[in-house]
């Protein structure tokens, strides 16, 4: 039950912050990884591209795995709880006194705020997804040559598949089954 709490907890704390999506949950469990060790940071990448896939929101399907990863399904629910617990608090009292905070100048200039924040969330997690999964940088800060800390066969197959995209423009879902397909082969 200890368990379930402090995953809760710890859940609620990043609903707070985590504004902009799923996306913007990177940074924050990346974070989480490293505090509590619930799950690998290696794991945030596959959380990512899994919940991408699957049907519903991508930060309710990330905070899934990660529950799920920290305490199996009562982890998972304890998570998402947690994930909405300010969603919802912050919806009940908005709705409320809505047309007021609208009209105030300082809540506008709130909002244009939380737009900065969002932009600098999902910055840093395009950030955190592309070194780790095109470049090494551990390898790279302890002293291995640039050329030794590339993941060639990543970025080669990135860039066939961003040049794929935007020359066919398939559905997305062909280009999916397609990198699930060549990752399962080739096993970046």
């Amino acid at each position: 039950m200890i368990a379930f709490l402090h995953i809760y907890f710890e859940f609620l704390k990043i609903g707070f912050f985590a504004v902009g999506g799923g996306i913007a949950l990177v940074p924050f469990l990346f974070e989480l990884s490293e505090k509590t060790g619930w799950f690998a940071a290696a794991d945030i990448i596959n959380m990512f591209a899994i919940s991408g896939i699957m049907p519903g929101p991508l930060g309710i399907n990330m905070t899934t795995f990660a529950g799920y990863h920290a305490a199996g399904a009562g982890g998972a629910l304890a998570a998402n709880l947690g994930l909405v617990t300010p969603s919802v608090i912050l919806m009940v009292v908005i709705a409320n006194i809505l047309k007021k905070f609208m009209n105030n100048k300082y809540a506008q200039n709130a909002f244009k705020g939380m737009v900065a924040a969002v932009c600098a969330l999902i910055s840093v997690s395009v950030y955190k997804i592309i070194t780790d999964t095109l470049f090494d940088l551990r390898a790279f800060e302890a002293g291995a040559n640039f050329m030794d800390s590339l993941h060639i066969k990543a970025i080669i197959f990135f860039a066939l598949m961003l040049f794929a995209i935007r020359r066919f423009k398939a559905h997305p879902f062909l280009y999916i089954c397609i990198s699930a397909a060549i990752g399962l082969v080739i096993k970046f």
